[in-house]
């Protein structure tokens, strides 16, 4: 396998990344993350410009491919600079519409005119999509409520999973304001918001079914990954900077070994999530797809965790602070381990494949 980046992707990568530096700084995410609609819409903008839509879309729709290495590729950058930008609903919404043949709506959300955002869970569901209760009658009117929709405050075009006669389908709802939406800022900060369908009406799409359903997701899971992974190393080394200039005893503490050692195992656990990543990527769209993916999404929920708690160990109080980013740094990592599913749901997933598999 190559772990090295194509030279395109290395381009893509160059090119986001200083966009978001410029755009992401930790002054305007503090102004705009709570604050509805949770996200700058001026930087949004200027995103789209630079057709970085066009990475989680095939080059068919006039994207740049649409593989899971290019989502990863901008994802990680997302992580680095700690973006709230809602990239994550629109990616499964984009690939959703594009599945369904919906061409118009892909090019109009690429070009900014749109934004999707994608429903799928409610209360007290994870993961197990067997168990979603909102119905579609056989007019395409929706019941229900969704929960923990990412980017939907400010989003004008609604994908909802529902459960009809023929089993679980997808459901297109272009008039937002038939739907009371129920926003809030996350934790970390970003959009989110919950759903309530009372007879709402909808549009069925196209070659929409529970498997299609749980690919995209999975695509969701890679790129949720692939954002921890550029946030973890960002937080390694802003946290080795920082040991590297604070003094103590009249030396810096980053001479002192013990703390040497602290940095040493937070970067292996940087580059085992970075590792299981890559696989997880090679592995999209082959039969080890949901196996790879939901052992990504474990091992990195517990890396998360550990580099966001090191991390304030070792800065002490101000690691702590609203002020100071490596706190927004270790919010994000322990969030991004309940997205789509935490590490003890995918704990289950596995072992319920495993049991699959024996029989």
């Amino acid at each position: 396998m190559n772990f090295e980046r194509s030279e395109d992707h290395a381009m893509l990568a160059d090119m986001f990344g200083r966009f978001l530096q410029e755009t992401s700084t930790p002054e305007r995410r503090n102004d705009t993350a709570w604050t509805a609609p949770f996200f700058d819409q001026t930087a949004w903008s200027e995103m789209v410009k630079l057709g970085i839509l066009g990475a989680f879309v095939s080059e068919d729709l006039g994207g740049l491919g649409g593989s899971a290495e290019d989502v990863s590729v901008v994802f990680e950058e997302i992580g680095r600079a700690l973006s709230t930008d809602p990239y994550l609903g629109t990616l499964m919404g984009l690939r959703l519409l594009a599945e369904s043949g919906e061409t118009d709506l892909v090019k109009q959300i690429m070009a900014g005119a749109r934004r999707p955002a994608f429903a799928v869970f409610e209360p007290e569901i994870s993961q197990d999509l067997s168990l979603i209760g909102t119905v579609a009658d056989e007019d395409g009117k929706l019941t229900g409520r969704k929960s923990s929709v990412y980017g939907a405050p400010g989003a004008d075009l609604l994908l909802i999973a529902a459960r009809n006669d023929q089993g679980l389908g997808l459901y297109l709802i272009e008039d937002v304001t038939s739907v009371q939406v129920l926003a809030a800022p996350m934790q970390d900060g970003g959009g989110i918001a919950d759903l309530l369908l009372e007879g709402t009406q909808a549009r069925p799409l196209k070659a929409a079914s529970e498997e299609r359903i749980e690919d995209v997701l999975d695509l969701g899971r890679i790129a949720l990954c692939a954002e921890a992974v550029g946030a973890m190393d960002a937080l390694v080394s802003m946290t080795t900077d920082y040991l590297k200039q604070r003094k103590q005893f009249g030396r810096n503490i980053a001479s002192f070994q013990a703390l040497q050692h602290r940095i040493v195992d937070m970067t292996m656990w940087v580059e085992q999530a970075r590792s299981i990543t890559i696989r997880a990527v090679a592995s999209y769209g082959t039969g080890d797809q949901r196996r790879h993916t939901s052992m990504a999404k474990n091992l990195i929920g517990r890396a998360a965790e550990l580099c966001a708690e090191e991390a304030i160990q070792l800065h002490g109080g101000i690691g702590m602070t609203w002020e100071y980013p490596g706190a927004h740094y270790a919010k994000r990592l322990i969030m991004l381990d309940h997205q789509l599913g935490g590490r003890h749901d995918h704990a289950m997933r596995l072992i319920a494949m495993k049991k699959e598999n024996a029989a």
